[in-house]
C-alpha cells in the first residue's frame, strides 16, 4: 500500500477496530481506553505501512498547526542576528514544529504580519529585532506575541530574551583590568541600547576594582548614532589620545568592526598590540576577529543560546520565560590583551 494513501480508516479495518481507536493510540490521547496490547499492534501496523499523520486535518480539529511564527523587523538580512533563527529553527524541528517567517518593513506594519501569520493557525507567535532595542508594539499587537526575542517590550508586559549587554561590558572591562590595565579607552557606539548599558558595565568593573574612570576616555566610534555608513571618529580618537603624555594602555571597542579601524590607527602611530595598547571588542565577527593581526579578544553575541532558549519557551520543553531575560555573553580569547 503506498505510504501517501494509507489512512486511519484502512489500519482500523485491518485490525477489526474502530477509527476512534487507532487515531487514540496513535496520537497518545489518554482518554481513549484501550488494551496496552492493541495499542502497541495499532502502533506496529501503522508502523509497517508507512502512515504519516495529516497535520492539516489535526489541526484544523485542534485549531492549530505544528507550527511556530516569528514576525521579524529586518532581522533575516542581518548576519549576527540569522544566527537567532538557525538556532531556534533546529531547535524547533527536534521538536517536530515548522518556522514560519514574515518580516515587518517595506509598507507591512507588525499588525497585518502577525494577522498573514494567524492565517496558518501557527501555535504561538514571537517577535524578533536584528539588534536589542525596545520595541513598541500596537496595542492589538499585545495579546497574540508569546514571546520578545533580542528586544524588549516597552510596557514591560511581555516576556523578553535579550543580551547581557551590561554584564558583558562588565566582564570585557574586568578582563582588561585582570591584564594589568589602568587607563582604558572605550570607543562605543552612540545612539544604541547596547552601547548604553555596555557603558554602565565598563564604569562598573571599574568600581569593582575601585578604579577612577576618566571620562574624557569614553568616546563615540562614529559621528551620530552608530551605522556601518555612519562617519568614523576613530583615526581621530587615536591621534589625540595617543598625541600626549597620558596615554591609554587599552582600548575596548563598540564592535569587531570598530576594532579593525583602531588596528589600522595604532599602525599608523608605530603602536603595538597588545605590548603598548591591549584592544578587545564586542561581537566575535569572526571573519574580522580571528584574522586581525594579532587575533582579537572579543565577546561573542548570545544569539545562538537565544535561539535555543527561544525555542525551549514556545515549545513548552523549559521554564517559561521571565519578564526579562538576560542571556550572558561569551568571552573568546585570542592574543589582543
Amino acid at each position: 500500500m503506498a505510504r501517501s494513501k494509507v489512512s486511519l480508516q484502512d489500519i482500523a479495518g485491518q485490525l477489526g477496530v474502530s477509527v476512534k481507536t487507532v487515531s487514540g493510540a496513535l496520537s497518545g490521547d489518554g482518554s481513549i481506553r484501550m488494551a496496552e496490547d492493541t495499542r502497541q499492534r495499532i502502533r506496529s501496523l501503522a508502523d509497517e505501512l508507512g502512515y504519516m499523520p495529516n497535520l492539516i486535518a489535526r489541526g484544523m480539529r485542534q485549531g492549530v498547526m505544528p507550527i511556530i511564527g516569528i514576525v521579524a523587523d529586518g532581522l533575516i538580512t542581518q548576519p549576527f542576528a540569522t544566527e537567532i533563527m538557525r538556532a531556534f529553527d533546529n531547535s524547533m524541528r527536534s521538536d517536530g514544529l515548522s518556522v514560519i517567517v514574515t518580516s515587518t518593513g517595506s509598507g507591512r506594519s507588525v499588525d497585518a504580519s502577525i494577522a498573514e501569520l494567524q492565517r496558518l493557525m501557527p501555535q504561538s507567535i514571537a517577535y524578533a529585532t536584528m539588534y536589542h532595542q525596545v520595541v513598541d508594539l500596537p496595542a492589538a499587537a499585545q495579546d497574540s506575541i508569546a514571546l520578545m526575542i533580542n528586544c524588549r517590550d516597552s510596557r514591560g508586559s511581555l516576556p523578553s530574551l535579550v543580551p547581557a549587554e551590561r554584564q558583558a561590558g562588565a566582564d570585557i572591562t574586568g578582563r582588561l583590568i585582570e591584564a594589568g590595565r589602568q587607563r582604558i579607552a572605550f570607543f562605543n557606539l552612540p545612539g544604541l541600547l547596547a552601547g548604553a548599558l555596555r557603558a554602565e558595565g565598563f564604569r562598573d568593573a571599574h568600581a569593582s576594582a575601585g578604579i577612577a574612570v576618566d571620562e574624557t576616555l569614553l568616546r563615540p566610534a562614529t559621528r551620530g548614532t552608530y551605522s556601518n555608513q555612519a562617519r568614523s571618529l576613530v583615526f581621530e580618537h587615536v591621534a589625540e589620545l595617543f598625541g600626549g603624555p597620558a596615554r591609554p594602555d587599552a582600548i575596548l571597542c563598540g564592535n569587531d568592526r570598530v576594532a579593525l579601524e583602531v588596528y589600522g590607527a595604532l599602525r599608523r602611530h608605530d603602536l603595538r598590540i597588545p605590548d603598548d595598547v591591549a584592544i578587545a571588542s564586542f561581537d566575535n565577527q569572526v571573519e574580522i576577529a580571528a584574522r586581525l593581526d594579532p587575533p582579537l579578544t572579543t565577546m561573542a553575541l548570545p544569539h545562538r543560546a537565544m535561539g535555543r532558549r527561544a525555542a525551549e519557551i514556545l515549545a513548552g520543553q523549559g521554564a517559561p520565560a521571565r519578564t526579562v531575560e538576560e542571556i550572558p555573553f561569551r568571552l573568546v580569547e585570542r592574543a589582543s590583551i
